[in-house]
């Protein structure tokens, strides 16, 4: 496939998890022009059927490839679980980039052979999960939590409030009890809570963001095509929403962001 050097990177996922993405590509490839979508109007996708979020999946690649995008990253561990062979079937001509739970890495960095997962029921209940405890978690003893209400919580802005603590002290205490010393964020909603996950877990436990792998995938995706941008300047990033497009814009300096201008499209 051919691709425009100068095209933009496309990113999708339900909410603002998917900006972790986004930052860790922005850190790796200054120079790229990235457009994100926020599903919000539909947020979350971790309780929804295969079907909508393969559906949702469909309508986002559309758009984001009518906006040019030379790869897409699906940003949402969920979607990828869903639909991303199905997505890499419907568009062949196109790139996609997804998330998998970060487990290899995990159990590399396991000492007490307890690892535990933070992710939503889609992810945990999917093929590539399975497939990965397979692969890479049989002698170990892998804890799971899906964190109810905790993608929600992020989605406000309240990276540090009462009910986030709450959530994540609940489905850590456990682990810890356990023996936990790796901890994978399957979700890319919960980078933005690593400083609260790191103060709940203390030193003793390696915690496993997986962005940055993404990053470098994508990177090499690009590389492999002759796609990188010749841009000197640094890239710009459009944000779209199929939500309130207000909300996100104040809620993108919680989150660590410029108050990047965000607009509102939606599907019919």
């Amino acid at each position: 496939m051919s691709l425009s050097k100068n095209s933009p990177i496309g990113i999708f996922d339900s909410g603002v998890g998917g900006l972790s993405v986004l930052r860790a590509l922005q850190t790796r490839l200054p120079h790229e022009n990235l457009i994100y979508f926020a599903d919000q109007a539909r947020v979350p996708y971790g309780s929804r059927s295969l079907e909508e979020v393969r559906k949702f999946s469909e309508e986002i690649t559309q758009f984001l490839l009518s906006k040019g995008a030379k790869i897409i990253v699906v940003a949402c561990n969920t979607a990828s679980a869903a639909a991303l062979h199905w997505l890499r079937e419907e568009f062949p001509e196109v790139i996609f980039v997804g998330m998998e739970p970060a487990l290899k890495p995990a159990t590399e960095h396991s000492r007490s052979g307890v690892v535990g997962v933070l992710a939503t029921p889609a992810t945990f209940q999917g093929r590539l999960y399975a497939s990965l405890l397979d692969r890479f978690a049989s002698n170990l003893t892998v804890l799971q939590s899906t964190c109810a209400g905790l993608v929600e919580e992020i989605e406000r802005g309240a990276l540090d409030g009462e009910k986030t603590r709450l959530i994540l002290d609940e489905a850590l205490r456990d682990m810890l009890d356990r023996g936990l010393d790796a901890l994978v964020l399957g979700c890319t909603h919960y980078p933005f809570v690593m400083p609260l996950i790191a103060q709940i877990c203390g030193d003793a436990v390696h915690i496993i963001d997986p962005a940055p792998a993404v990053a470098r995938q994508v990177e090499y995706r690009l590389v492999s095509e002759d796609a990188i941008s010749t841009h000197d300047a640094k890239g710009k990033i459009h944000i779209y929403t199929s939500g309130n497009a207000e909300s996100l814009a104040s809620t993108l300096p919680k989150l660590g962001f410029e108050n990047f201008p965000v607009e509102k499209t939606t599907f019919k």
